[in-house]
C-alpha cells in the first residue's frame, strides 16, 4: 500500500455526517463531523457535507487536504437506490480510490470487527444487517422514510407528532409532551403545525426522538418506545433465527433504545467494537489494497 495516500472513513447519514482521517497504514490522524449526507437529501448536498467533513478533519491533523492522494470509504443512506448512487460516483472529486456501501455494511464492519455477528443501526434511519459464515451481508429493514426504518428517530417522530396534532384540536389534552413537541418544531396552532408537516423531512422528524425518550414515562411516548422494542426484536429475529450470533445496537439511538428490546434479546446485546466511520475507515483499507492505489490516482 501507498503510505503518501491518507485513508479516509465516511459514515453518512440523514443527520450528520462523521469522518475519521487515517494515514497510508490506516492509523487514525483525526475525526470530524459535518451535516448530512445521506442519499435521500440529495447527491449534491451529500458531496457538500463529506468534503466539509474531510476538510474539517484534514486541518485538525494540520495537513492540506489532496483529494488526488485519498481513498475514501463511505457507508450512506440510501445506496441501494441505483439512480443515486449512480449520481453520486459521477460528482466525485478526482481521488486516488472510492468505495462505497450501505451505512449497514460499514456499521457491521465496525461493530464486530468483521466476525459474524447482528447489528441494528438506530439513527434517523434504520437498518439491521449480518455477516454469514460466507462473509455475505443480509439486510432486513432499511427500506427508507417513510414507509419503513422501524425504531429509527424518523420512525419515532412521524408517529410522536400525532399526539400534538390530537392535542391541538382536542382529541386529547395539550400536556407537557404534546407542548414539548410543538416547541421543538416551532408550532403555536394548528395552522403553523401544519406549515412544519408540509415543509420538514426525515431530519426533521427525527428531531423529535430525544422529546419521546424525555417523556418516556408518558402512556403515547411508552407505547412507542415498546413498539419500537419490538421491531428491533423482529429485525433480529429474521437475521438470526437460531439466535446464535452476538448483536449490537448501533448508531444515535442504539443505547437509549437498548431497555426497550424484547427481554429474549437481552443477554446477547453487546457494545459495539467501534463505529460505522471507522467500519468506513476499514473499507477504504481494503479498497487500497484492493487497488493497489497509488497518489497519482
Amino acid at each position: 500500500m501507498n503510505t503518501d495516500l491518507f485513508l479516509i472513513g465516511v459514515d453518512g447519514g440523514g443527520t450528520g455526517t462523521r469522518v475519521v482521517l487515517g494515514d497510508g497504514h490506516g492509523r487514525e490522524l483525526a475525526q470530524a463531523a459535518s451535516g448530512p449526507s445521506g442519499l435521500g437529501l440529495g447527491v449534491e448536498r451529500a458531496w457538500q457535507a463529506i468534503q466539509a467533513g474531510c476538510a474539517e478533519a484534514f486541518s485538525r491533523a494540520g495537513v492540506a487536504p489532496q483529494w488526488e492522494r485519498c481513498v475514501i470509504g463511505c457507508g450512506l443512506a440510501g445506496v441501494n437506490n441505483r439512480v443515486w448512487l449512480a449520481g453520486f460516483r459521477a460528482q466525485a472529486p478526482k481521488l486516488a480510490g472510492l468505495a462505497v456501501e450501505s451505512d449497514a455494511y460499514t456499521t457491521l464492519l465496525g461493530a464486530h470487527g468483521g466476525s459474524h455477528g447482528v447489528i441494528v443501526a438506530l439513527g434517523t434511519g434504520s437498518v439491521a444487517a449480518a455477516a454469514d459464515g460466507e462473509g455475505e451481508c443480509r439486510i432486513a429493514s432499511g427500506f427508507g422514510f417513510p414507509s419503513g426504518d422501524e425504531a429509527s428517530g424518523a420512525w419515532l417522530g412521524l408517529r410522536a407528532i400525532v399526539h400534538a396534532q390530537q392535542a391541538l384540536d382536542g382529541r386529547v389534552p395539550l400536556d407537557e409532551f404534546a407542548q414539548a413537541l410543538l416547541d421543538r418544531v416551532g408550532a403555536q396552532d394548528r395552522d403553523s403545525l401544519i406549515v412544519w408537516l408540509c415543509a420538514t423531512n426525515q431530519t426533521g422528524y427525527a428531531s423529535l426522538a430525544p422529546i419521546v425518550l424525555a417523556h418516556a414515562g408518558h402512556p403515547f411516548a411508552a407505547r412507542l418506545l415498546a413498539e419500537a422494542g419490538e421491531e428491533i426484536g423482529k429485525m433480529i429475529a429474521a437475521l438470526d433465527p437460531s439466535g446464535a450470533l452476538p448483536v449490537a445496537l448501533c448508531g444515535g439511538l442504539g443505547a437509549p433504545l437498548r431497555a426497550y428490546v424484547p427481554q429474549r434479546y437481552q443477554a446477547r446485546l453487546r457494545a459495539p467494537l467501534a463505529d460505522s466511520a471507522h467500519g468506513a475507515l476499514q473499507l477504504a483499507q481494503h479498497e487500497a489494497a484492493r487497488t493497489g492505489a497509488s497518489a497519482a490516482g
